[in-house]
């Protein structure tokens, strides 16, 4: 029986809307009546609205069928897709497509596994790829070089090389190279799905007609059976014939007529078995023998039932998240769409505003060149004309000329008196004549080189004349933003970003519940210099802000997100009060009343020499001037690391006034005025709270003494113990909470707790710092500034 070669099957053109088959149409619930049958129905008074129903699903159907054609095309060739192999980078491209693709690259003998490709008894060399007869082969030259260097294998090995070079494939789809390792194709699995969904879609797009057997006489008749085995479709006869009884070819199971066969599982193309585990490591398909290799231990290997089930569940959450959100789809598509008007109108204002710009340029340059002509021009008038009068004086010395001849004429005159009176202007002209020809220098000179012009630089500038671009992020100086009774937000441009007009300052609470919907942020528009202050914070709250800068171009990138902790409670604003217990000659007081520094002098020197027989050193304490009596209160501190002995903390008013008015000496530089509440001096068993709270500094560390009550919630189980000393922090804060009775001593730049301690509020408290030796303290400014406001404290009014 003569082979025939396979029937022909175009593929539909994209831009033509494909027709739907019968069994297509009727899946969808169509109907698919005849041009008659509508003009029956039409006459016998079918509801025109139906119609008009069915017609519209029609033409949503065929455009659906049309849109996912262009899945369909292989990037290459631009036709449907024939064994499609999956790459690396996850694109398919036609297996003869990627045998091409290598060939003009080079690579030969690695253009994958031959018998991959269709044979039958209906094929031949010439037939069994249409794409044959369309390869560039290498040129002769090229493919010369390569036989002579690689003797059949590809570009730059040779045979026995170590270290053999990987093939590197041209992806169509990403435009990028994609390493395929040594085999090559070889390597790479088929895309079986893929070739499903478009032999379901050659069968539901009438295209070819109905499927002719392969090995009929012509004319064929339409096949019934399709063989795997044989890769052919058969009608009843030519099967019986071509699989006779009592042969190896009999056992073939038949199939339904398709043009495209396929194995019927996925083989690993390393070891030809079927793929049973997916690993999640490597991101491919393995099959048994896959898995004992050294390349995949330690890897995460899982069947590929649960790979499959777990894929298809994210596939079909996904694309049911994408059906159920059409209306967003297509708000989106009309936003991009009035985007796109926007921006050819935007990119034509661009263009006539660069366009006036350097017309503008350009008149400023043509006046600029008019007034320097000018310039020259009024110059060399002014010269010519000087020297004009300069030769017009020198013509008048030449023999014939009237000056001379007039003084030759007054030389004659012999009346002396008439020859004085005549011959004394005369002289003063000849004279100046005479000197002029003795000096002789031309009146003006003939270079112009003071006109000249230095363009260098207007020359770069119009050189670098390029769009402005927007400001870089800017670089937040977390040393110098604080967040204390306000928030002080600053920062800096990189060095070579472009200049900010204005900046946008963002900020908002991250320790509020998360609401549904984007993030509100709170902002602060057209901000000027490289500062913001932003009043009123929530105390106790974590605050992240961002700043980004803006110019003519646009708005810039915004900087790195930077959190904030706010003080635990309202700030209190005080200033120092020395005159209870205080004395002059140890302590000086700053002018703004918010410093303070202790300076022993001689009086400690020599109560140092009596150390060992009977030391008396006395306690210098600064108050600050108002007194809390009620609510929560924060104030923090600096206390200078060389400090010897500093106390900060808190005390009732009352008892500090009546403890420190007498300034009674101590016997020991270990002297308490807490009465030991935190160096251990105190009995613990005392329950009543303290009149005074302190937190004791010396050398550049906190002593946290072993009689205070070390508080687990701020410090937490890794907190420090009772009895042990903490570095020091740059700066301290003091929470007193009245009502309570507590004070906690807090880190005021990462507000981890240190101490917490009980106190006696039965009247008003104020804060107090306690000195022995030299010590400096320094209250934190506040960020923001108060007004003026008047307070009471022991009788005497003062200003805050």
């Amino acid at each position: 029986m003569r082979s025939d070669t396979s029937p022909p099957h175009p593929s539909p053109h994209p831009h033509r809307a494909p027709a739907l088959s019968p069994g297509f149409a009727a899946a969808a619930g169509i109907g698919h009546p005849g041009a008659g049958g509508h003009r029956r129905a039409m006459a016998e008074g079918e509801d025109m609205q139906t119609f008009t129903s069915i017609m519209d699903a029609l033409v949503r159907i065929s455009t659906s069928m049309k849109n996912m054609e262009k899945e369909l095309l292989c990037p290459v060739c631009q036709e449907m897709y024939k064994q499609p192999l999956v790459l690396p980078c996850t694109h398919n491209v036609c297996q003869a497509c990627a045998r091409e693709v290598l060939g003009q690259q080079g690579y030969i003998g690695h253009g994958g596994d031959p018998s991959s490709e269709p044979t039958s008894p209906a094929s031949t060399p010439s037939t069994r790829s249409p794409r044959l007869s369309r390869r560039t082969l290498p040129k002769p030259d090229r493919l010369d070089r390569l036989l002579k260097s690689g003797f059949g294998t590809y570009p730059g090995r040779k045979r026995g090389a170590l270290h053999p070079q990987v093939i590197m494939f041209p992806c169509p789809a990403c435009q990028g190279d994609v390493e395929l390792g040594e085999r090559g194709l070889a390597g790479l699995f088929r895309n079986l799905t893929l070739e499903r969904v478009v032999e379901r879609y050659r069968q539901s797009v009438s295209v070819g007609g109905a499927i002719l057997c392969q090995l009929c006489k012509p004319p064929p008749l339409e096949a019934t059976k399709g063989c795997t085995e044989c890769r052919a479709t058969f009608c009843n006869e030519c099967f019986k014939l071509f699989h006779p009884w009592g042969t190896q070819k009999a056992q073939h199971e038949p199939t339904l007529p398709t043009l495209s066969f396929r194995p019927k599982g996925l083989m690993c193309p390393d070891h030809k078995e079927e793929v049973t585990h997916y690993c999640k490591t490597c991101q491919r398909l393995v099959c048994q023998l896959c898995r004992v290799r050294r390349t995949h231990s330690g890897h995460k290997i899982t069947p590929v039932l649960n790979a499959y089930q777990a894929l298809k569940d994210k596939l079909t959450k996904s694309l049911t998240y994408i059906l159920g959100n059409q209306d967003t789809v297509q708000t989106q598509i009309c936003e991009l769409e009035e985007t796109v008007r926007h921006t050819e109108v935007s990119g034509q204002q661009a263009k006539e505003e660069v366009s006036q710009l350097v017309r503008s340029l350009g008149a400023v340059l043509e006046e600029k060149r008019a007034s320097l002509l000018q310039a020259i021009e009024e110059c060399q008038q002014e010269r010519l004309a000087r020297l004009s009068a300069q030769i017009q004086e020198h013509r008048s010395l030449l023999d014939g000329s009237g000056l001379v001849g007039y003084a030759q004429e007054v030389l004659k005159e012999t009346d002396q008196p008439c020859f004085v009176q005549a011959a004394k202007q005369l002289h003063n002209r000849i004279a100046r004549a005479t000197e002029a020809l003795q000096t002789f220098r031309p009146a003006a000179s003939s270079s112009f080189r003071h006109c000249q012009l230095d363009v260098g630089r207007e020359l770069k500038l119009l050189t670098e004349l390029n769009f402005l671009r927007v400001p870089e992020a800017p670089v937040i100086d977390t040393q110098r933003t604080f967040a204390y009774d306000q928030i002080f937000l600053c920062w800096r441009l990189p060095p070579h970003s472009p200049p900010a007009w204005h900046y946008t300052v963002e900020f908002r609470r991250t320790d509020v519940p998360a609401q549904p919907g984007p993030t509100r942020w709170q902002r602060r528009e057209e901000v000027r210099g490289t500062s913001a202050l932003l009043e009123n914070p929530d105390t106790g709250s974590v605050y992240v802000l961002r700043v980004r800068g803006c110019n003519k171009a646009g708005y810039g990138e915004y900087s790195e997100d930077v959190h904030l902790h706010t003080p635990p409670a309202p700030v209190l604003h005080f200033f120092l009060d020395g005159r209870w217990g205080a004395s002059r000659e140890r302590l000086a007081i700053s002018k703004d009343q918010r410093a303070v520094r202790s300076v022993p002098g001689l009086p400690l020197l020599l109560a140092a020499e009596r150390l060992l027989t009977g030391c008396h050193l006395s306690v210098d304490v600064v108050l600050g001037d108002v007194a809390v009596t009620q609510g929560r209160s924060y104030w923090a501190c600096a206390v200078d690391p060389a400090s010897y002995l500093v106390k900060v903390g808190v005390g009732l008013e009352s008892k500090l006034q009546e403890s420190f008015q007498g300034a009674p000496d101590v016997i020991s530089p270990r002297y308490d005025p807490d009465s030991g509440h935190d160096s251990g001096a105190e009995d613990a068993t005392v329950e009543a709270s303290p009149p005074f709270a302190f937190l004791t500094i010396g050398m550049g560390k906190i002593l946290l003494g072993s009689g205070a009550s070390a508080n687990a919630g701020l410090t937490g189980r890794d907190g420090p113990a009772a009895g042990c000393t903490v570095p020091l922090p740059p700066r301290l804060g003091i929470c007193l909470d009245y009502e309570r009775g507590r004070v906690s001593f807090l880190d005021a730049v990462s507000f981890r707790g240190l101490l917490e301690c009980p106190l006696d509020c039965s009247g008003p408290v104020c804060p107090a710092f306690c000195f022995i030796g030299g010590g400096a303290v320094q209250l934190q400014e506040p960020v923001g500034t108060k007004p003026e406001r008047k307070v009471t404290i022991g009788g005497f009014a003062k200003l805050d």
